[in-house]
């Protein structure tokens, strides 16, 4: 069976836009590298359920999110685009349900909702502007990361600048409302969330302190409290390291992290109470591994690497949550984001 994932880019060298690349199950390989959409910048993108691509764009110095159509042939049709002057987003969260989309935008320290049609086509609905600082030296002000939905359907989104995590009520029509926001350690850098399938319990990658934190998930007030906090480095490392991309399974069972720097991947196995013990720290087999997915039977990892234009893949054991090398070598230009067609 094979599997089709998204791959979006930087386009500062080699690459051309948005690629597909195809997983093979039965053969245990990544093959047919193929240029998908002639894109600026499309380091995230997200795909809604009635199959329009949206994907973040950078071009002269205006950034947003554009909207594709699949046609018959295989090709794909740009809808419309929604810019500004700027950088673009980082980011691209989807509510199928009320036809909304989200954008964080590290550089602006904004979050943007946007409504699309049945037609695709994208219209701006809101801005919210974080403020703030740290103490590291990249947290000089807000730094929005992530925005996507909490299991109740709020918008839950992390800012690495200032140490918050922000839950917001979300109208239909797509209008943003602070209700409550948790506070990281100073210097943690909050990067993404994800939530277990219990919906009571979220994880926290600290993208400058290198931690992962377990968090208890109120939806009566939207608010989170922390149980733990765990390195996501071996003791003995010293150098440069960043926290880049975090994924749970979907039996609740292992969390996966990739650490950029340090150049791998950490497995966690999720305990009975919620909190995490470390399992292994792996090489990720190439140079910053800045995002990764797990394919539709949870059976395989695949990473994707900015610096050295490859991908891994990995196989994963369900009952250990370890991981096996089965390819390293597997080019693509300046991957930043793994997207799985499911």
């Amino acid at each position: 069976m094979k599997e089709t994932i998204f791959l979006g880019t930087y386009t500062r060298r080699e690459s051309k836009g948005i690629y597909t690349i195809e997983l093979d199950t039965a053969t245990k390989q990544l093959t047919n590298l193929n240029i998908a959409i002639s894109e600026n910048g499309p380091t995230y993108l997200g795909l809604t359920a009635d199959g329009y691509l949206l994907t973040v764009s950078a071009k002269e110095g205006q950034g947003g999110l554009v909207s594709y159509k699949l046609l018959e042939d295989g090709t794909y049709e740009e809808i419309n685009r929604i810019t500004s002057e700027g950088a673009s987003p980082c980011y691209v969260g989807i509510d199928n349900t009320r036809r909304l989309a989200f954008g964080a935008n590290y550089h602006k320290g904004e979050l943007t909702s946007y409504h699309f049609d049945s037609e695709g086509v994208l219209t701006l609905v809101d801005t919210i502007k974080h403020n703030g600082n740290g103490p590291h030296e990249n947290q000089d002000k807000a730094h929005a990361h992530y925005s996507d939905l909490t299991p109740d359907n709020r918008l839950v989104a992390c800012d690495l600048g200032t140490d918050g995590v922000y839950t917001y009520d979300i109208s239909d029509e797509g209008k943003l409302s602070e209700i409550a926001c948790y506070k990281a350690e100073p210097g943690t850098g909050p990067r993404h969330i994800i939530f277990h399938p219990n919906q009571k319990i979220a994880y926290l990658f600290g993208e400058l302190a290198n931690t992962i934190t377990t968090l208890s998930y109120d939806e009566s007030s939207g608010s989170f409290e922390t149980l733990q906090t765990l390195s996501t480095l071996p003791d003995t490392f010293t150098e440069f390291s960043g926290g880049a991309a975090i994924r749970i399974s979907s039996d609740g069972r292992f969390v996966y992290v990739s650490n950029r720097g340090h150049n791998s991947l950490a497995v966690f196995e999720v305990l009975d109470d919620m909190t995490l013990k470390c399992v292994e720290i792996i090489p990720s087999e190439g140079d910053f591994p800045r995002d990764f997915t797990l394919n539709k039977s949870e059976d395989f990892l695949i990473v994707a690497h900015q610096n050295t234009d490859n991908l891994t893949l990995f196989e994963r054991n369900k009952e250990t949550g370890r991981l096996t090398l089965l390819q390293k070598d597997v080019y693509a230009p300046e991957c930043v984001c793994t997207y799985l067609v499911k």
